[in-house]
C-alpha cells in the first residue's frame, strides 16, 4: 500500500445529530452484500435518501456525537468507503466503529469542533500529521489528536489483516 498523505480534501455532508448507529450508517436488510460497490448504493439511506447522488469520491462526512453506535458490524465502513467517503470526522465515536475503521483501513478522525465549523457543501482540509482541519470554505480551522504511528501504520498497510500479512511476510 502507498504511504498515507498527509492531507485530504473534499466536500462535507454534516450529519449534526448525535448516535447516528450502524444500522443507519447501513442497514441490516443489506448486510448479506459484502461488496463495497454494492454496499454504497445503500449507504446513509434511512437518514439521508439523496446521499448517495450527491456524494462524490473523496468527499468527508462530519458527524454528532458517537458516531457508529449499535451493532458492530465492518459494512458500515465498507458502505461508507464504496460511496466515496475519504474519511469521518465525528465529535466522538463509538469504539467500536472507530475500532472497525481503522482495523479495515479508513481514516476516522475525533474532532469535537468539526460539527460547528462545518457546514454540507463545505470544502474542508485536513492535516493528519499536524492535527489540523480547516474549513477551507469560510477559513476557520480546529485541532484534533493526530492518528497514533500505529494507526497511521495499519491504514497505510489497508487494515488490520494485511498489516498481519504484511508482518509475517517479512519474518
Amino acid at each position: 500500500m502507498p504511504e498515507l498523505p498527509n492531507t485530504f480534501k473534499g466536500a462535507a455532508h454534516v450529519y449534526e445529530r448525535a448516535h447516528i448507529n450502524t444500522d443507519e450508517i447501513i442497514p441490516a436488510r443489506h448486510l448479506n452484500v459484502h461488496e463495497e460497490a454494492e454496499l454504497a448504493k445503500y449507504a446513509m439511506e434511512d437518514i439521508d435518501t439523496g446521499f448517495i447522488k450527491r456524494v462524490k469520491t473523496g468527499d468527508f462526512i462530519i458527524a454528532g456525537e458517537n458516531f457508529g453506535c449499535g451493532s458492530s458490524r465492518e459494512h458500515a465502513v465498507w458502505a461508507l468507503r464504496g460511496a466515496g467517503i475519504r474519511v469521518v470526522v465525528a465529535t466522538s465515536y463509538a469504539r467500536i466503529f472507530f475500532r472497525n475503521a481503522i482495523n479495515n483501513g479508513f481514516l476516522a478522525i475525533e474532532c469535537p469542533e468539526a460539527i460547528e465549523m462545518v457546514k454540507t457543501g463545505d470544502e474542508v482540509e485536513i492535516d493528519i500529521q499536524a492535527g489540523k482541519l480547516r474549513n477551507l470554505t469560510t477559513g476557520k480551522e480546529a485541532g484534533f489528536v493526530p492518528l497514533s504511528d500505529f494507526a497511521r501504520e495499519l491504514i497505510e498497510d489497508g487494515g488490520l489483516l494485511p498489516h498481519i500479512q504484511k508482518k509475517a511476510a517479512k519474518a
